[in-house]
């Protein structure tokens, strides 16, 4: 085994405590956010989207655009069922028979319909495998609360179990299909740089990923009993920048290509005076064009298949700013199906099964591999607590014992962890040629006491001009 192989493999002493012992699962789940497929579905999606706010349709028709400019239709739906035949054929091709359920949080199928047939079916231990790689109220815990709702709304309770895979930011499966894309968008912009005659132009490399509000970023990942204070107060942006980190490093040894590089966010909406986590990437390529930047390469680094968040805001209207600004640019294509993503999420599944079971679990930074079971408090919901599955404090389903008290104390947690190049990974750090203010952390390693809550993300698309000033509150993270 290669040195960067025994460090993906490595056990993480924090998050150890978090694993669950591998089950007999007869069922896999894929949750996800849901979209609508006609512009006849497009309000009734937006009313379960705000449901319980009482948003007027004329409001939800003035935020609709993106979904009318695409004839009513998310790309998100067709692109589960090709993740669910993928994912049902590579589960095939391993001998392993556990059938693959769908269900979505605000479109059909929705997640207590998905439930309550594979009840019927005869189905009693079921795994949950969700469209989103982050750590985060609605990346996260929301999913939780969806089954929890969803087995007391049922009547499920303590009749079918539900479980949850880990959050998979770092895991390799997850983390390659964008250093491929990288390496080939950064080809890609120099080619086009040299064919107008600016072979050796600067490029920067811009992360993208859905903002939130700070309030929720700084309730990202905090728990009881968390022993790490993460960069920027955040687990959601500390994972996103030891990714990108990962991702640059990779690039780099692989290809010999690099540039400087910068995370940035998309999709702020809500209330002006709400601060979000900035800057926009619109914002950035915008200083990035003043400070003599000529090509662009937007990774879409928080999202794993090209939904509407990726078509409109990223292929849209920042692809749209690069043109107006006169600078080469691309956009990386997201894991979709690519096949080592599709191989990752069923390594993942056999993490947690008893047969075909993988004891390694891989992670490519040192915030990894993150809990199977989420520790007391996690990512809480500011509305009010809700009935959730795959937590130490589960009120749902069969519960968990209590969070494992042996977890190490922060004096035992590593303050550095090396990589075989001699890199470190958890100092805070700048990285040469990033832009000003842009920050290259990545965590430290602290005791941090305390549960902190969440808000609830709502997101419609970045404003543009014309165009009102807020959204209504809702939670559009696909």
């Amino acid at each position: 085994m290669s040195p960067e192989q025994q460090a993906a493999t490595a056990i993480n002493p924090v998050t150890e405590a978090g694993r669950m012992a591998p089950k007999n699962y007869d069922a896999v789940l894929l949750a996800s956010f849901g979209g609508p497929e006609g512009q006849d579905d497009v309000i009734p999606f937006l009313r379960n989207v705000t449901r319980g706010r009482g948003i007027p349709d004329e409001r939800l028709e003035e935020v609709s655009h993106h979904y009318r400019a695409n004839g009513g239709i998310s790309p998100i739906n067709q692109q589960n069922r090709e993740l669910k035949a993928a994912l049902e054929a590579e589960l095939a091709a391993r001998g392993i028979e556990l059938p693959v359920l769908w269900g979505n949080r605000n479109w059909a199928p929705y997640i207590p319909q998905t439930l309550q047939e594979a009840y019927d079916a005869g189905h009693r231990r079921v795994l949950m495998l969700t469209t989103s790689a982050y750590s985060c109220y609605s990346s996260c815990r929301q999913y939780r609360e969806d089954i929890g709702m969803a087995l007391t709304e049922t009547g499920l309770d303590g009749k079918l179990e539900v479980d949850k895979v880990r959050q998979y930011f770092d895991h390799p499966g997850f983390v390659e299909p964008f250093v491929e894309g990288t390496a080939a968008g950064l080809a890609e912009v120099r080619a086009k740089l040299a064919e107008a005659g600016t072979p050796d132009a600067p490029i920067h490399i811009l992360f993208a990923t859905h903002s939130i509000p700070t309030r929720d970023a700084e309730a990202a990942g905090r728990s009881e009993g968390e022993p790490r204070v993460f960069e920027e107060g955040s687990a959601y942006v500390a994972q996103h920048l030891a990714n990108a980190a990962a991702v640059i490093e990779r690039v780099g040894k692989e290809s010999g290509l690099t540039a400087p590089w910068s995370l940035v966010y998309q999709s702020r909406s809500g209330a002006p005076h709400v601060p979000w986590l900035e800057p926009d990437i619109n914002d950035a390529i915008g200083e990035l064009a003043g400070q003599g930047v000529k090509g662009i390469v937007i990774v879409p680094l928080g999202f794993v298949s090209d939904h509407m968040e990726v078509v409109w805001d990223l292929d849209t209207e920042a692809m749209e700013t690069c043109a107006n600004l006169g600078l080469a640019a691309t956009r990386v294509p997201t894991p979709g199906t690519h096949r080592k993503f599709v191989d990752g999420l069923v390594d993942l599944i056999c993490e947690r099964t008893v047969a075909n079971n993988i004891s390694d679990r891989p992670a490519l930074t040192d915030l990894g591999p993150w809990y199977d079971v989420c520790r007391p408090g996690c990512c809480a919901n500011f509305r009010g607590e809700k009935p959730t599955i795959a937590g130490a404090d589960t009120t749902t389903g069969t519960g968990h014992d209590p969070y494992p008290a042996a977890a190490p104390a922060a004096a035992d947690v590593p303050d550095v962890q090396v990589r075989p190049d001699g890199t470190q990974l958890c100092r805070a750090a700048r990285r040469a040629g990033a832009d000003a203010g842009a920050r290259r952390q990545v965590c430290q390693l602290e005791p941090v006491p305390g549960t902190e809550h969440i808000a609830d993300v709502n997101a419609f698309g970045r404003r543009r001009e014309g165009q009102p000033e807020g959204r209504p509150g809702g939670q559009i993270l696909e």
